[in-house]
């Protein structure tokens, strides 16, 4: 059945010599994955494999069968070209950081066009910056927790330490799950932030990495199958 999708391009892995099959989230299905034959083979150096870089927002028409585990693509096209996410080293650098993380985080194949339209929305508004976004990626991972249903809340109004195993603020450390007060101010000050905003937050390379760190590790006691980035020490070194 030939039907009519938006996808975003989670994952890539090369099959055969020409051949490619992906991992995307879709408008209309969640999480799918597609073999894609022949992507790889050059026509007069215009590869088609230049659709399914990272990220990257397609329109697309697929001949889908819910019985397959691969669905195949018919017909491509970009939704929206980045003029600079895939070319500026430190937004290739996010871009490849945040694709693997929804790459474990994305698990589910039913519709969420909330959530496919927050990420669409977000890398967009990346791409068109042309400044002040070594915070990107922070901020991200906290609003894409509301869109997992893992939002962390504060049931207590003057609670300020931010406890990562049972997602709530408490009066005072009492665990090892107990993040720092630091990084639960943080925590609050991105709750009550959008992306225009961070731009203005001043950190240093050691506070960023230890809150992405910790942000992180709640991702992996509330998400099943959820791990640690291998792209994360790139990340580091490239935003210290």
């Amino acid at each position: 059945m030939l039907v009519k999708n938006q996808i975003i391009v989670l994952s890539k892995l090369k099959y055969s010599e020409n051949d490619l099959i992906i991992k995307a989230y879709t408008k209309q299905r969640g999480t799918v994955s597609y073999m894609l034959r022949g992507v790889l083979k050059s026509k007069k150096n215009n590869s088609k494999s230049i659709y399914y870089q990272l990220l990257s927002q397609l329109d697309i028409e697929e001949n889908f069968n819910p019985k397959r585990e691969l669905q195949y693509i018919k017909e491509v096209k970009f939704t929206f070209i980045y003029k600079s996410l895939h070319h500026q080293i430190l937004k290739s650098t996010i871009v490849m950081f945040l694709s693997e993380v929804l790459s474990y985080a994305l698990k589910e194949e039913e519709q969420n066009e909330d959530l496919f339209q927050f990420i669409t929305s977000s890398l967009q508004f990346l791409d068109h910056l042309d400044h002040s976004f070594s915070n990107f990626h922070l901020l991200f991972l906290v609003q894409l927790s509301q869109y997992l249903g893992i939002k962390p809340h504060q049931s207590n109004k003057n609670a300020h330490i931010f406890n990562l195993q049972t997602g709530d603020f408490e009066n005072y450390i009492s665990n090892k799950y107990s993040a720092s007060e630091y990084n639960s101010k943080l925590l609050i000050y991105f709750f009550n932030s959008d992306y225009e905003q961070i731009g203005q937050l001043k950190i240093s390379s050691i506070q960023r990495q230890d809150f992405l760190n910790m942000l992180l590790t709640y991702f992996e006691l509330h998400l099943e199958g959820f791990r640690k980035p291998k792209s994360l020490n790139i990340l580091n070194t490239v935003f210290s």
